[in-house]
């Protein structure tokens, strides 16, 4: 009974693992629809479409009684709190975006892991290994490596990025809390609800009207975030947040081939040394994992 027992606690943390790295990977396939949609429309337009394409989603297979059992729901009041730092992360991100380049400005977030782990050991009482902490400091030195921050300075954009990434943090260490809770479904529709309320007013002072292809950008943002979400909720149900927080770094390796793809963008060859001690940290946590629970078995 206890060999199924641990079986299952096993193949529940390595599906979280999927989850979490599949959530990123739509995330950033999310971020090109959006750089793409941001030179002719504001981010709370963007905002707004994205939840009105989820929440119609959700409608559509949950029906009216997901809406009245999410109307119920005990988490309703946390879920506003996580979805304000979201927003505020969201906020900070993209207008830093205007003034600092792409890698400047993903080398400056990528702290996020770092801060989620540290986050995880003061507000949720998880204990780190040593192995877990090693693995998240050689998974942003390879994103430093990458991007060579060194000529940066603390301007305004830098201090937002920096904000982003500690917003963000706490929100995920909130959406670890709020995760074991609730059924996902119910978290995208109250995540989306409150992105809705808080978007709706800016997106129709600074209303532009979309032409075709924007349209269809809009659809997939709408279609990529909800998808992403909905895979970021079920990885945070199945493991903690400080194993799963370092492979947020396979975003920018995503960024990177979707930049190549899509703008004809050549990385350095330092992005391939980085990308590597990114991989290699993302292994290190799954090996570390594997090695653990076979030692718990024997």
């Amino acid at each position: 009974m206890a060999d199924v027992v641990i079986l299952e606690s096993r193949e529940r943390v390595l599906a979280g693992i999927l989850f979490t790295a599949a959530a990123y990977f739509l995330f950033s396939a999310q971020d090109a629809s959006i750089k793409l949609l941001v030179a002719g429309m504001t981010v709370w337009q963007i905002m707004f479409f994205r939840s009105v394409t989820v929440l119609a989603a959700c409608g559509a297979i949950g029906g009216r009684k997901l809406f009245a059992d999410t109307a119920s729901s005990p988490i309703v009041r946390p879920m506003l709190v996580r979805s304000a730092f979201t927003l505020a992360a969201w906020l900070c991100y993209y207008n830093a975006a205007r003034s600092l380049q792409l890698a400047e400005l993903t080398t400056i977030y990528y702290a996020a892991p770092i801060i989620v782990t540290v986050l995880s050991v003061v507000m949720l009482g998880e204990t780190v290994p040593l192995l877990r902490w090693a693995a998240v400091f050689v998974g942003f030195v390879g994103v430093f490596i990458a991007c060579d921050p060194t000529r940066l300075g603390l301007s305004v954009p830098v201090l937002l990025v920096l904000a982003a990434a500690l917003l963000w943090g706490i929100a995920v260490v909130l959406l670890r809390k709020t995760a074991m809770q609730e059924r996902t479904t119910i978290q995208l529709v109250l995540n989306n609800f409150y992105f809705l309320l808080f978007s709706a007013v800016p997106a129709l002072i600074w209303w532009r009207m979309p032409d075709a292809p924007q349209l269809m950008l809009l659809m997939s943002v709408g279609a990529l975030g909800g998808v992403a979400q909905y895979m970021l909720f079920e990885g945070m149900k199945r493991a903690p947040v400080s194993i799963v927080a370092p492979f947020e770094y396979t975003s920018l390796i995503w960024a990177f081939a979707l930049g190549f793809a899509i703008w004809g963008d050549v990385p350095r060859t330092e992005v391939f040394m980085g990308a590597a001690l990114i991989i290699g940290a993302g292994l290190l946590i799954v090996g570390n994992e594997h090695f653990r629970k076979r030692v718990q078995d024997s």
